[in-house]
């Protein structure tokens, strides 16, 4: 199989890294530089990926596109591919809930094959290894499992329903940041009345519980502006399946307090201020 030409759309921390890893087997990757922050311009230089002018120029030269940007901008940015009658493959792979990767989907078909994609895992560096779910067509799920193999993103297929992969993110993500909301509440609970120490030891004796890693609370604030709206997301999905939102939404509201610590160094005490007195 020759090797595709990847276009990656907003390279953030992770869309960088993934694309990085997709250089691997591809002939090269491009980003558009179009609108685009000095910060993502330097994560562009860092991995290596390749700048082009405007949007047209990134999709005319793409046989696969890898949307990954914020949950907010996945239907507008897939829009704007549309209106370029984009007819490569193109990977969804936000953090979305189904019924908007559907909704997707049959905007750009059948000009482009739509790929459902889901990261579950940190960005691949530094010995991170995520895992991207794939659901859709199989000519086409294929085809992003040879880009990336041989590489830190791992790949696995749900099958051929595109939503799946986007379900099992959600759904991931719904314990795992909800839960580290969980313990930010409790330790600022417990700190508010003095016993945020006897708290911690209790915790320490269950190392199976993330209420034994309160350091990560200052990681959950810095990325608080990312993780609401994915819960929102995941919200929409126990919604539409007749389950009770209401506690996925509290913890969206409750990162909230957060979204002005955008990527920042936080100390443990600063997050649990910052949560207290918003």
């Amino acid at each position: 199989m020759d090797q595709p030409t990847v276009g990656i759309l907003h390279p953030g921390s992770m869309g960088a890294s993934v694309a990085a890893c997709a250089a691997t087997n591809a002939a090269e990757v491009l980003w558009c530089e179009a609108g685009r922050s000095q910060a993502s311009a330097a994560r562009a230089a860092q991995f290596r990926l390749k700048a082009v002018a405007s949007l047209p120029e990134l999709l005319q030269r793409s046989d696969v596109v890898i949307s990954l940007c914020p949950p907010a901008a996945a239907e507008d940015l897939a829009r704007d591919v549309a209106a370029h009658e984009f007819a490569g493959v193109y990977v969804e792979a936000n953090a979305i809930n189904p019924t908007r990767v559907q909704r997707i989907a049959t905007l750009l078909e059948p000009d482009a094959t739509v790929v459902d994609g889901g990261v579950v895992g940190s960005p691949p560096v530094g010995g991170k290894s995520p895992t991207l779910y794939l659901s859709g067509g199989g000519d086409a799920t294929a085809r992003i499992e040879a880009l990336f193999a041989g590489t830190a993103v791992q790949t696995a297929v749900l099958g051929t329903e595109v939503g799946k992969a986007s379900a099992l993110k959600l759904s991931y993500a719904s314990f795992q940041k909800t839960s580290r909301v969980l313990v930010a509440l409790a330790v600022g609970m417990a700190r508010e009345h003095g016993v945020d120490q006897e708290l911690l030891e209790v915790a320490s004796k269950r190392t199976d519980s993330y209420l034994a890693e309160p350091e990560y609370v200052a990681k959950t604030a810095a990325r608080a502006w990312r993780w609401g709206p994915e819960l929102e997301e995941a919200a929409d999905t126990l919604a539409a399946a007749g389950l009770p939102p209401e506690m996925l939404r509290a913890a969206a509201s409750t990162l909230a307090r957060w979204n002005d610590a955008k990527d920042s160094k936080l100390t443990l005490t600063d997050a649990l201020d910052r949560l207290a007195q918003p």
